[in-house]
């Protein structure tokens, strides 16, 4: 489908795109179409062209697709969010403090967790673990003995050991009892090591959250010890003389919770059990509201599940004032806040850049005013309905279309037409189509059957990336992501269209994208050129993908390239990293690479002594072999 609008502009496609909705200020679109990241949000003189990015990347030799981290738009993030809590705790006169607390989880790349320690070091900005192999890390990366590690997760005696080494070294180690017979074995374990450690619990809220991770909450969440639960593990904890340790209330709601008044209520009923803990005796210090700070994928700020519906502050001084409305009518000092937020942080940080191979075009070719007499009944009759289409008829003829084009099929699969006839068919069908959604769409009401007309005539642009490797999210839960060219933004999109990978997959496609409110099943796009690369880019995917991502097609780890923007609007490169090789994906699942192409070799050599090849061909098609061995799994130039 094509649209015709005069006097396009780069303003027009930043509206389209909804590029200030969604782009927090990060990003804008330059008048000459190019899109931008500033480091400084809203503050475009010295923003950075992503195109000229690209280019930077593939004169250093590096191809897409290539995952583009900029460090600036992470310190930005973690200031944002830090800075806010210090600022709503002075505004209310809080008498605690806070220390955030980054889920290794949501990315555990080793270059995100050491920008996150680096630049939150100022902030005293931690860490949490919910596994052995996080926590490993964590101690390995961890150095400010004024920030807390928070221990989440199942944990044997070697998770716990661990811990208790981390407190003896200096840390603020928090051990999260998240099941009853955890606490046992710590006790043990501290004993054992003579460490006095540093406890905390994790409650079941009766308070649940909405969209996709509803069921971190309530009663049958998954994680966390119901009120029961908790009176047993004070009361073994009095009869070990050790209340004293436990010093934190932890709860998790969901990992991107939209809703304002959701946060509001699980604040609420976590400062009662935080109160209820410190009538009992328990050492309490820190209330841990686990993650939940969403993320405004879509720009509606709205409680839908890929928006929210507040601002970072609002958030802060939402939950300092929940907090202070119960601890002060129950006269409980305030404690040290911590939040796991995670997805807020990194989001913005990564965008996915790739380029459009090819395009499937989904337009009938150009059909006469008269078909030949021979011509069969039914495709004449479709011609006919196709001439007389009126806007007073759309429906009429569309059901009419709809039948003659099922006759056609039918007539060809009992062999009465041949497959050229049943080619004419099949365009004499897509032409009336077409001829009716263009007339479609000035009809101040749409039938039913027309809603999704459009669609079946959108172009299908194929691009070099996987799905399920790179953002893997869109395929398993239906997250939006913002995904819009990354130039020619001041040349009209005529084309609608959807993308595909290159993984063989009818699953691999991206097919939802941000349009107003709501969702859209197409988006605009320019047309392809044969003398110039057409390149994409899906945003906000720092928070999940790239630890998500898996082999399907033995697609690998695309490049990765981390950029620091400088203030006089010029940028360096910090960092790269070369995406997996054909044998490093083969590796990942159990092949032998070395026997491979031993094999391979073995295969070669019998072809020539049949005849086959001659010994420079066997030569040359070994060394296309190797090539292909050391290669990029994505498509190369």
């Amino acid at each position: 489908m094509t649209h015709a609008h005069e006097g396009w502009t780069a303003e027009r496609s930043a509206e389209l795109y909804r590029v200030r909705e969604w782009g927090a200020g990060f990003f804008g679109v330059s008048e000459n179409g190019d899109l931008q990241v500033t480091a400084t949000p809203d503050d475009f003189a010295g923003a950075v062209s992503i195109p000229d990015i690209i280019a930077g990347i593939q004169a250093r030799g590096l191809d897409l697709p290539v995952l583009l981290r900029i460090e600036n738009l992470l310190d930005t993030q973690i200031s944002l969010l830090n800075d806010s809590f210090i600022q709503a705790m002075k505004s209310l006169d809080y008498g605690g403090a806070y220390l955030g607390a980054y889920p290794i989880k949501v990315n555990q790349q080793q270059q995100v967790v050491e920008a996150v320690t680096r630049h939150g070091r100022k902030y005293h900005h931690g860490l949490e673990a919910g596994s052995k192999a996080e926590l490993i890390a964590a101690m390995g990366m961890h150095s400010d003995p004024g920030a807390v590690l928070v221990c989440n997760g199942y944990k044997d005696e070697e998770f716990v050991d661990l811990a208790l080494h981390a407190v003896q070294l200096g840390f603020k180690c928090v051990l999260v009892i998240e099941m009853p017979g955890e606490l046992p074995l710590i006790i043990e374990r501290s004993r054992a090591l003579g460490v006095e450690p540093i406890l905390g619990v994790r409650a079941k809220l009766a308070s649940q959250a909405t969209g996709q991770w509803a069921e971190s909450g309530g009663d049958r969440s998954i994680f966390g010890l119901n009120a029961a639960q908790i009176i047993e593990v004070i009361d073994r904890l009095k009869e070990a003389g050790m209340l004293g340790c436990l010093q934190l209330l932890h709860y998790h709601l969901g990992s991107q919770i939209p809703n304002i008044r959701e946060i509001r209520s699980g604040v609420a009923e976590a400062s009662r059990i935080y109160a209820g803990l410190a009538a009992e005796g328990a050492g309490m210090r820190y209330l841990d509201l686990g993650g939940g700070l969403a993320v405004d994928y879509d720009g509606t700020r709205t409680s839908l599940s890929s928006s929210r519906n507040y601002s970072v502050y609002e958030y802060c001084a939402d939950v300092i004032e929940g907090v202070m409305t119960v601890l002060d009518e129950q006269g409980v000092p305030h404690p040290t806040i911590i939040t796991e937020s995670g997805r807020a942080l990194v989001a913005y940080y990564s965008m996915l850049l790739f380029n459009v191979l090819d395009a499937a075009r989904f337009e009938p070719e150009p059909l006469p005013d008269s078909l030949p007499e021979d011509t069969n009944v039914h495709i004449r009759h479709m011609h006919q309905t196709m001439l007389a289409l009126t806007p007073d008829n759309v429906q009429e003829s569309f059901n009419d279309a709809l039948y003659y084009r099922d006759e056609v099929r039918q007539a060809f699969n009992q062999g009465t037409i041949s497959f050229r006839e049943r080619a004419l068919g099949e365009n004499v069908f897509w032409q009336t189509v077409r001829n009716i959604a263009i007339l479609a769409r000035d009809l101040p009401a749409l039938p039913l059957e027309l809603e999704g007309i459009a669609r079946t005539l959108s172009d299908i642009y194929y691009c070099n990336f996987s799905v399920f490797q790179s953002l893997p999210d869109a395929w398993a839960i239906d997250q939006l992501f913002p995904v819009m060219p990354v130039h020619r933004l001041d040349e009209e999109p005529t084309r609608e269209g959807s993308l595909a990978d290159i993984t063989c997959d009818c699953d691999g496609k991206i097919d939802r994208f941000i349009e107003g409110p709501g969702v859209n099943r197409t988006m605009r796009l320019h047309a392809l050129r044969s003398s110039e690369e057409y390149c994409l880019g899906a945003f906000l995917v720092g928070a999940y993908q790239e630890t998500l991502g898996d082999l399907h097609n033995l697609f690998g780890d695309t490049n990765v390239v981390t950029i620091r923007i400088l203030e006089d609007g010029k940028y360096e490169f910090v960092g790269e990293l070369e995406g997996d090789t054909v044998e490093d994906v083969l590796s990942y699942v159990e092949y032998d690479t070395k026997a491979l192409l031993t094999r391979f070799r073995e295969t070669a050599e019998q072809s020539v002594r049949k005849g086959l090849i001659t010994p420079a061909q066997r030569r040359e098609i070994l060394q296309a072999y190797k090539n292909g061995l050391r290669g990029y799994t994505y498509l190369e130039r």
